[in-house]
């Protein structure tokens, strides 16, 4: 960023410091001090110094060319004024689009100057080519005005476009500058078709119609246009009328269709019509448009429009005028094929369906609201037209040729001679435009246009009227029927009508004649063929009876009416139920036909929604190549300017080495055509020559300088001996001199400060008690702060040292607090399993108790029945208890260590009141023990009470609680 940049408190300051860089030819560090001011958030605020400066910064970019740093500083400029003085906006605009347009005509005139100074610079007006033009005609198709115009012209040419981009940008959203819009893009629309840019006018259509679509889509934006307003409205359709002009003069048809559809659309959407005068340019448009299309139908409607609109609203118009518009529009009414175009005889559904939408496209746009169910062609057809044109009484105000050319292909019938009264017909046609004045929508008419169409209906009526009278006709005579055209042509018109149905031709080469073949379903003569058939049947038979009496032809005759009467009531029957018949086969044909069309639209639907995804496919595979193709061109144009950089790098390199050296030479053989690949290796083998010769000329040189330093310093040998020996002597008495020098000035100084030392010795005394009473006094002052000190670092740990311990004695207290939790639940688990095996060990001395008491009663009962058998015995229970059942509470099955543990045993013999875990039974608390004995520091540290933890610690060991 520029030092200045932000430094301006006062856009005045800017302005003169970007004056200043401009007059030292700086004009980038200018442009870029002010563009720093506009963008600034300091200046939102309109003054009127802002506005000068907007002046110079769109010179500046003009002046550098600098399309996006003007749009940038315009946008903000737009932000500062809209609310304020928007004038003051479309005053640099204005400013903006003169000086881009006197620069882009200042270098088309600069280029036609050069163009024409270089014709006038040739040397030689008998050479056809020089050299250098023969080379760049063998990389690059352009002559040297084209090559002028894509250095000088296209710069400013692409400037001033991307100028009308950025204002139509700019602008588009803007009420209070719909003016100046409309202007930008009429002198857009202007410059497109002064230079022929077809290219950019297709981009400025597009641009405008997008702007018109935000426009109604976002109607929520401030600032927008209203377009209820008939001021804005007027602008949108004079743009798009001045667009519809450019396209005509262009000659962009196809972009002239797409505006008119435009055109239409906007009178919808904005809910009015516009003034004769504009429809009147509107309908002439069509005229040309339609033309050009061949769509011959909907050209004459238009002209029809055009009459009709110019003869109600046009005062000014002439009798003249009036006149060559009538006959136009009669001969173009009448130009129009009496068939439809068809690429073949037979005609899909679908071709018919995009065939009716696009008449019902085209009726719409002419003015025709139609049904859309209803087929176009019956209400806009050539009939219909000209029946129309004939009762509005148009034939009166016609030319006396057009009326001739009505007459002869729509009433007269000359089957024979009808081209050849055709032809006079013709001859009579003013072969020039006619002129009209200026209150015409058209400036001129050129009647000869409707010839080529006149000639193609003549043979077509003369087809049709012939075939009315011949069956056969040879094709020589055929030929000569029409002199104004030859055969193919005659041949191509007649299978074209022959498609459309307008005759039923066949050519027979092989026999060299035309056979004309009527549709015999469509012949008047089927209408009567019952009526022809009774009446050559009553010939018939006149001619195989000629001798019948009247009196037997009266009784047959009596005899066949009684007959036909009796039959009468059959007949009327039959035909009531038949009516009844044919009326319920209309209503399942419909039905079917209903049935039918659903089908056919859902199939058009699928096939539209198929075309659309490949439109889009294809619209895709068109950018693609579009931009494919813009990429190669890119290279091709990128390696042309490389070519002619290395043509001109060879041309300054022939001049450099003068007369008699050899520069790029390139050999140019009959027909050959040099690319950039052959002249690019062509340099290339020149630079290495080159490089190779240079190369050789430096080693002759290096070894010549090499010789001659060799032998230059061989010569100076003896002589830097002689001038060392010399330098050596004058060093030596130097240094001598310097020597006794510095000894003098070293004795002086001595001496000096001897003087120095003995005026300074009397004050010895009073510095050195000075000093004695400062480092005593400091020594105090020192000594005291230390006692200080240390006294207070004392304090601090004392104090750490009794926090530390508090700390140590609480995590012991919560170690042992634990320690006891630990134990007391164990004990409480061990004492619950205790209890727990007393009472099993109960019920199972009980449950032995009534088995013992079991055995003992039924040994009794025993005894008792035995009493006669054994003496009586006394039971007595054993001492030691019963073996089997373990009288002992002390048995082997209840005594062992799954039922009592030594640590109870000690517990109860202990008769202590708290559970103490033995010394040999846990290892966990002897491993802590142990732990707290030896491994822990922090409980074998001594404090001022004498005895460590462990110590007090000792006496539990026995039994004894640990507290």
């Amino acid at each position: 960023m520029p030092p200045y940049a932000g430094t301006f408190a006062k856009p005045e300051n800017a302005l003169k410091r970007a004056e200043e860089l401009i007059n030292v030819g700086q004009p980038n560090a200018a442009l870029q001090a002010l563009h720093d001011v506009i963008t600034s958030k300091r200046h939102r605020t309109w003054q009127k110094v802002l506005e000068t400066i907007m002046f110079k910064y769109v010179e500046l970019c003009i002046q550098l060319k600098k399309g996006r740093l003007a749009k940038d500083g315009l946008i903000q400029y737009r932000i500062v004024c809209q609310q304020v003085n928007v004038n003051s906006l479309e005053e640099v605009i204005k400013h903006f689009l003169k000086l881009a347009t006197e620069k882009a005509e200042q270098a088309q005139a600069q280029a036609a100057a050069s163009a024409k100074a270089s014709t006038l610079e040739i040397d030689d007006l008998e050479a056809e080519n020089t050299p250098e033009n023969l080379m760049l005609k063998s990389v690059s198709v352009e002559n040297d005005k084209d090559r002028a115009d894509r250095e000088l012209v296209t710069p400013w040419f692409k400037f001033l476009w991307e100028t009308y981009r950025s204002i139509l940008e700019i602008l588009r959203n803007n009420n209070k500058l719909e003016a100046l819009y409309a202007m930008t893009a009429h002198r857009a629309f202007q410059f497109c078709v002064t230079y022929k840019r077809t290219t950019e006018f297709r981009r400025l259509c597009e641009i405008l119609r997008n702007h018109l679509a935000n426009l109604m889509k976002y109607r929520d934006q401030r600032d927008r246009p209203d377009m209820t307003l008939p001021e804005t409205q007027n602008f949108y359709l004079e743009t798009r009328f001045e667009q519809l002009k450019a396209a005509a003069d262009l000659e962009l048809w196809q972009e002239a269709f797409r505006t008119i559809e435009d055109i239409h659309g906007l009178t919808i959407i904005l809910n009015k019509s516009p003034n004769p005068r504009m429809m009147a340019s509107y309908f002439s448009k069509l005229t040309k448009v339609f033309w050009v299309s061949e769509n011959y139908l909907y050209h004459a409607y238009a002209w029809y429009k055009l009459f009709n609109l110019s003869k109600t609203y046009n005062r000014n118009l002439t009798a003249e005028d009036l006149k060559a518009m009538a006959s136009a529009v009669l001969l173009s009414a009448v130009a129009i094929p009496p068939y439809e175009s068809r690429t073949s005889a037979s005609v899909s559904n679908l071709e018919l369906e995009f065939a009716k939408e696009r008449d019902v496209r085209m009726a719409t746009l002419l003015g025709y609201n139609l049904d859309p169910k209803r087929d176009p062609r019956e209400v806009l057809s050539r009939k219909a037209l000209l029946k129309e044109l004939v009762s509005k009484g148009i034939l009166s105000l016609v030319s006396i040729e057009a009326r001739q050319c009505y007459a002869l292909f729509e009433k007269e019938f000359h089957p024979l001679d009808l081209c050849k009264h055709a032809q006079k017909v013709f001859s009579s046609f003013n072969l020039e435009a006619v002129v009209l004045s200026a209150s015409s929508p058209i400036p001129t008419i050129a009647f000869d246009q409707f010839l080529p169409r006149m000639r193609s209906l003549a043979v077509v009526r003369m087809l049709q009227q012939s075939s009315q009278v011949y069956q056969t006709m040879k094709l020589e005579t055929l030929q000569q029927m029409v002199p104004f055209l030859e055969f193919s042509q005659v041949e191509r018109i007649l299978v074209d009508a022959t498609k459309g149905g307008a005759v039923a031709v066949r050519l027979d080469h092989q026999n060299k004649c035309v056979r004309f073949e009527g549709d015999e379903l469509e012949s008047d003569s089927i209408k009567n063929h019952l009526v022809l058939m009774a009446q050559k049947l009553r010939k018939g038979i006149k001619m195989m009876y000629p001798d019948a009496t009247p009196a037997a032809a009266s009784l047959a005759s009596k005899s066949n009416t009684a007959d036909l009467l009796s039959k009468i009531e059959v007949e009327h029957k039959l035909a009531l139920a038949r009516k009844v018949i044919i009326e319920r086969r209309k209503e399942e044909q419909e039905r079917v036909l209903q049935e039918h069309e659903k089908e056919l639209e859902e199939a058009r639907v699928a096939l539209q929604r198929k075309n659309e995804a490949a439109e889009a496919k294809r619209l895709e595979e068109e950018r693609r190549s579009r931009e494919e193709k813009r990429i190669l061109q890119e290279m091709e144009e990128k390696e042309k300017q490389e070519a002619l950089a290395l043509i001109a790098e060879a041309e300054k390199r022939n001049k450099a080495l003068g007369k008699g050296k050899k520069g790029l030479k390139i050999k140019l053989e009959e027909g050959q055509k040099i690319d950039k690949r052959s002249l690019m290796e062509d340099a290339i083998k020149e630079q290495i020559k080159e490089r190779q010769d240079m190369e050789r000329k430096l080693n002759r040189l290096a070894k010549k300088m090499d010789h001659l330093e060799r032998a230059k310093r061989e010569e100076e040998v003896p002589l830097i001996e002689a001038a060392y020996k010399v330098k050596m002597a004058e060093d030596e008495q130097h240094h001598k001199e310097m020597q006794q020098q510095n000894a003098e000035k070293h004795r002086q100084s001595w001496e000096v400060n001897v003087e120095e030392k003995k005026r300074l010795s009397k004050m010895a005394s009073e510095k050195d008690s000075f000093a004695a009473a400062i480092v005593t006094r400091r020594s105090e002052e020192f000594e005291a702060l230390r006692i200080e000190r240390e006294e207070r670092i004392n304090e601090l740990r004392s104090l750490r040292r009794a926090e530390r311990e508090l700390a140590r004695r609480r995590a012991y207290v919560r170690k042992l607090q634990q320690i006891e939790e630990e134990a007391r639940a164990e004990a409480e688990a061990a004492e619950r399993e205790r209890k727990e095996e007393e009472a099993r060990a109960r019920r199972e001395e009980e449950r032995r108790a009534s088995e013992q008491n079991d055995r003992r009663g039924d040994g009794e009962s025993e005894q008792r029945r035995d009493t006669g058998r054994y003496e009586p015995r006394r039971y007595e229970p054993s001492r030691g208890g019963d073996s089997r059942y373990g009288g002992d509470s002390r048995d082997s099955r209840y005594g062992d260590s799954r039922y009592g543990d030594s640590r109870y045993g000690e517990r109860d013999r202990g008769g202590g009141s708290r559970f103490e875990p033995s010394r040999g039974s846990d290892s966990r608390y002897d491993s802590r023990d142990s732990r707290d004995r030896g491994s822990d520091s922090r409980y074998e540290r001594r404090d001022d009470r004498g005895s460590s933890r462990d110590d007090s610690r000792g006496g539990s060991r026995g039994g004894g609680s640990r507290w």
